[in-house]
């Protein structure tokens, strides 16, 4: 049964639609909203929707589309000022209006439809709104008390971040959406700015909250604050001033902002909507977007399911998904800007393709569809030739020069006998060693047979099995000539003698378990096997277990040598706090949790070939309170690279069976990206990097040197090449074997001299006629890997 009665908490723009459409769509059907300011207080300025938002309003409600359509101001471009140099990035087509508008119109629909509007009135207790109606919306905001009174039920999850804001407006209008950088003696701040009117704009000020202190803002109010950004940003704001809401806002000047997430958006018949149930930082400009687009699916979900219960759960399981994947685009925005100064000595134009891309949503190929102008100089400036994407560029480690940027990952075959490699491994590592990456990484190589993770694991701690590895190395070497092939040293520690992954991961062995070591007797899981600590002779007898396989590695005729200290893994459980709770000289603090890996480093580099370079795989994090820190695993990288190491490959996670990842999009980027600017070292990111845009992009911005891709190459062995030909690249970064090179072009899937239309039917009038649309200027044809235009992607 639909609610034939509805009481919306919060006045703003979700609430108010969400009024809006369920009058609309049952005019019988009493709708109040409560709202404790008065009509005309807002907080902020401008409000920017894109086209698939406005899409939506159009086809749900007409009336309020046409009110919003006609105060719309509309631009394109994007201004990036730092250190002198203004960057221009055209095509991104935004729409705003001003808060204050937006709400004006939605108060006219209400009235218009009968809605009843209890302005300066708190609600009454949600429990007692509860009993009265048969629906509660909770559109009151980050702050939500109709969240709080039911936390149990919700679980919401609070985050504060690092940095202060204050939302201004200058009564003038910017010609572009304009991201200003301003190195003052306290520190970085910055200013993102926009017009919403043709006199007004939107002017927020941020910095971290230690700067913000420096300089003396906090003990500002509103006002004076104003005046000291108009100061701090003159140029900018051509020496105009910037005003508050100081009048009519009881908030405090400056604020930091928070994440909402909530494990549960409904209890009963309260539900929650807009930033009571999730927030976006306003640096992607999604806060009203998500609450309109939330109120459009509410009402939608009432109207098709048949019971409350029905339409509630189907309205969560329809937009958790977009929440959260908007919610970590903002959440990489968020931290981009946090972490501002890191990126303040790039060159011009790749900080402003970095900024311009920090969300992820914005790539390389939308950035080119957009701006093929900025783009390309960005490229020039990064050293791209004329025609080479950016993750066909060589690379060069020590004595190795990798023809382009990509990696294929250690990936755990489990499908050796006795340690030794057999035909699925000459099968499996030269059909990728054909396929165009610069390097392929065998899987981890174990150096002794109890440092196996599992019976199917290879190994290098015998001759033969060295001799196994040469016919591999021989194949890549001979039949896909440039590239690269490199070895992955480790020890299983605490997490072996375990079934093949198949058969459980992580699962002990049913029967013919070996023994186990560690830094310290802790098992993985409960009920596991538990190791034994490692004694001064057991760590003397396993660091040469390191060095002869890696001298084995070398008669194999590997190009480079990478040493596990991840995963949990043996060398990674002396890194870790939760897995290290030694009292000796091998554990305590980070620099005695360091010292047996780095004792094992200088073992292996001693005996591998000086020209061959090495480097060292991490777990950034263990996703897992009490972990290695951020900081420490920075601090982990710097000493790997003082001792050495070519590169760090930044992974994460599988410490601890209890960890809970944040997985996403290119999740771990952001660790790597971390280490190569505060470590000074090349990194290699992976994880969830899935697409040839993505590499561009990560390797473009900055953000990492190589890019190591695992599931993609399972899928595709010739992922690499395919990159190649979807980007029309025939160069040397990608080179295709003599006997597959017939294949270098993209299979013709469909007819090709068909004649294009040059208009297009788009409807039929009301008087039966044909409308007709210029056919002229449509998009690129669909191909794997292709990207789109579109106002969604535009982060502000």
């Amino acid at each position: 049964m639909r609610p034939l009665s509805a009481a919306i908490v919060g006045g703003g723009p979700g609430g108010l639609y969400t009024a809006a459409l369920l009058k609309r769509l049952d005019p019988g059907r009493q709708v109040t909203v409560w709202e404790r300011n008065a009509p005309d207080d807002t907080f902020g300025f401008g409000v920017v929707l894109s086209d698939e938002t406005l899409g939506g309003i159009e086809h749900a409600d007409p009336v309020v589309h046409e009110a919003l359509r006609t105060d719309f101001v509309r631009w394109d471009d994007i201004h990036i000022v730092h250190r002198g140099t203004r960057q221009v990035s055209g095509g991104h087509g935004f729409a705003a209006l001003g808060r204050h508008r937006l709400l004006e119109i939605l108060h006219e629909r209400c009235h218009a439809l009968g809605v009843e509007l209890r302005f300066r009135t708190e609600a009454p207790d949600p429990a007692l709104l509860a009993q009265t109606y048969d629906l509660v919306v909770a559109a009151d905001g980050v702050h939500s008390t109709t969240r709080e009174a039911y936390r149990d039920a919700f679980r919401p999850t609070l985050t504060d971040h690092r940095c202060r804001y204050i939302w201004l407006a200058a009564d003038f209008a910017f010609d572009a959406f304009r991201f200003e950088i301003a190195e003052t003696e306290h520190g970085v701040m910055q200013l993102h700015g926009y017009p919403f009117a043709a006199d007004a704009s939107t002017v927020i000020v941020e910095m971290r909250e230690e700067v913000w202190r420096a300089a003396g803002l906090d003990d500002l109010d509103e006002a004076e604050s104003a005046a000291r950004c108009a100061e701090i940003f003159a140029d900018a704001l051509g020496g105009r001033p910037v005003r508050s809401n100081a009048s009519k806002s009881d908030k405090p000047a400056w604020s930091a902002f928070r994440t909402v997430v909530n494990e549960r958006w409904s209890h009963g018949n309260v539900v929650l909507l807009g930033d009571a149930a999730h927030t976006a930082h306003f640096s992607i400009g999604s806060g009203t977007k998500l609450a309109v687009e939330d109120a459009l699916a509410l009402a939608a979900c009432l109207e098709e399911r048949p019971t409350l219960g029905k339409a509630l759960t189907a309205y969560e399981e329809e937009r958790r998904p977009v929440v959260a994947s908007t919610q970590r685009a903002a959440r990489a925005s968020l931290e981009w800007f946090e972490d501002l100064s890191r990126y303040l000595d790039q060159p011009p134009r790749q900080f402003a393709f970095n900024l311009l891309t920090r969300s992820r949503r914005v790539t390389h190929g939308n950035l080119r569809l957009r701006d093929a102008g900025f783009t390309g100089s960005v490229e020039r400036e990064f050293g791209c030739p004329a025609g080479t994407p950016p993750m066909f560029t060589p690379f060069r480690l020590r004595g190795l020069t990798l023809r382009n940027r990509v990696v294929v990952s250690p990936m755990d075959m489990y499908s050796a006998t006795d340690g030794i490699p057999g035909d699925f491994h000459l099968v499996h590592l030269g059909a990728r060693a054909l396929g165009g990456a610069a390097l392929v990484m065998t899987e981890m190589v174990c150096v002794s047979e109890e440092g196996r993770i599992t019976p199917g694991c290879a190994g290098l701690y015998t001759d033969l099995q060295s001799e196994t590895w040469r016919r591999i190395t021989d194949f890549a070497h001979t039949r896909a000539p440039g590239t690269a092939i490199g070895v992955q040293l480790g020890h299983s520690g605490r997490k072996g003698s375990t079934r093949l992954m198949w058969e459980g991961m992580d699962e002990p062995l049913p029967e013919g378990n070996w023994p186990l070591a560690a830094a310290s007797p802790l098992p993985y899981k409960p009920g596991g096997q538990t190791p034994r600590e490692l004694s001064r002779e057991g760590l003397t007898e396993i660091r040469e277990q390191f060095t002869a396989a890696a001298a084995r590695a070398a008669r194999a005729g590997f190009d480079l040598l990478e040493l596990h200290c991840a995963h949990g893994y043996l060398l990674s459980g002396f890194l870790s706090p939760l897995t290290n709770h030694r009292t000796d000289a091998y554990g305590g603090s980070l620099e005695g949790r360091l010292r047996f890996p780095l004792e094992v480093f200088d073992a292996v580099r001693a005996v591998w070939p000086s020209q061959r370079p090495m480097t060292v795989r991490v777990s950034a994090t263990d996703w897992a309170e009490g972990g290695t820190s951020a900081e420490e695993a920075v601090a982990i990288a710097r000493a790997f690279a003082a001792h050495g190491a070519d590169a760090i490959d930044v992974s994460t996670g599988q410490v601890v069976a209890d960890e809970r990842p944040e997985f996403g999009r290119s999740y771990q980027t952001p660790y790597a990206d971390r280490i190569r600017h505060e470590a000074g070292v090349p990194v290699i990111a992976v994880g969830a990097i899935s697409s040839w845009d993505d590499v561009n992009s990560l390797v473009l911005a900055g953000r990492t040197d190589l890019c190591a891709l695992a599931r993609p190459h399972l899928y595709d062995p010739h992922w690499t090449l395919h990159a190649a030909a979807e980007q029309g690249y025939e160069g040397p970064g990608a080179v295709w074997a003599v006997p597959y090179r017939a294949g270098s072009r993209r299979p013709v899937t469909g007819r090709t001299d068909a004649v294009k239309p040059r208009l297009t039917l788009y409807g039929r009038r009301q008087d039966g006629e044909s409308g007709l649309e210029s056919g002229l200027g449509a998009g690129p044809e669909s191909t794997p890997g292709a990207v789109e235009k579109s106002a969604v992607d535009c982060d502000v």
